[in-house]
């Protein structure tokens, strides 16, 4: 069994964000991180691998200095990676992206019994958009927001998040779940996974190695392959600070109600 994990590298949008005089985001000028969503997949990943047994393979979309994440996901206990990257690929919205990333899964291969994990969504995007794309083009059944997984034979029961509250749905593999953080805690690296890390299998797949599978096509992929463009990329602007009332709770009221309407709110 094979259990595939989409991962992205993201900015760290914890601070400030860098932008572009076009609006467009400086990618290079911000430190990166692994996708939070991504490392609850990777934890479940693990966790299938432990108490089935699998092979974890590790499958992101990015630039060569993606190659650094990939090893953080091998010395947490992922056994593959596998960086799908090429300047045909640049630019790419979330179509383009599901269409190279369900190319480079459709040639590494997937059959009975496998399994497709994805975080909920990429916090510098917030679509959650690609995981079900991927699902669909590679022709696989789905379930999103998972909060517990369990395994059965060829079949999983994925309790999902719902709105107000939660489904319970049974689907055979090959299928895809997309993860939520409230899944499980995922493990940090081990000093002896730092070790092995240099031992295991990172594949770069570039556009020629990918060119002949069916989605990956010259006006499906990039820029040209992208119905969507972002207008423009911008810090929100700073909210004032707030101020804490004292006294009764009529004295509250009563101060709360003059400032409103001060400011002629009410």
């Amino acid at each position: 069994m094979k259990i595939y994990v989409c991962v992205k590298q993201v900015p760290d949008t914890s601070g400030v964000v860098a932008v572009n005089p076009d609006g467009t985001m400086n990618r290079s000028k911000m430190p990166t991180i692994i996708n939070p969503d991504d490392l609850n997949a990777m934890e479940a990943a693990l966790q299938l691998k432990e108490s089935e047994g699998a092979t974890v393979v590790a499958v992101s979309m990015g630039p060569p200095q993606a190659g650094e994440m990939m090893r953080e996901l091998l010395a947490m206990g992922a056994d593959e990676a596998v960086l799908i990257s090429g300047r045909e690929f640049g630019g790419s919205d979330t179509f383009a992206t599901s269409q190279i990333i369900a190319g480079g899964i459709h040639h590494l291969g997937i059959g009975k019994g496998d399994l497709v994990l994805c975080g909920r969504q990429a916090i510098d995007g917030d679509t959650a958009q690609v995981g079900p794309q991927i699902a669909e083009k590679l022709h696989l059944p789905q379930v999103t927001y998972a909060t517990e997984i369990k395994k059965d034979g060829d079949t999983y029961t994925v309790k999902r998040a719902l709105e107000d509250g939660y489904m319970t749905i049974q689907v055979e593999s090959p299928c895809l779940i997309t993860c939520i953080k409230e899944l499980n805690e995922p493990r940090y690296m081990s000093v002896e996974g730092v070790f092995e890390a240099d031992e295991k299998p990172l594949v770069i797949l570039d556009y020629e190695a990918l060119k002949d599978e069916p989605l990956i096509e010259a006006d499906t992929i990039g820029l040209k392959g992208s119905p969507t463009n972002i207008f423009k990329s911008f810090n929100p602007p700073v909210k004032g600070q707030g101020e804490m009332l004292s006294g009764t709770e009529k004295e509250m009221a009563a101060a709360l109600a003059e400032k409103l309407s001060a400011k002629h709110v009410i």
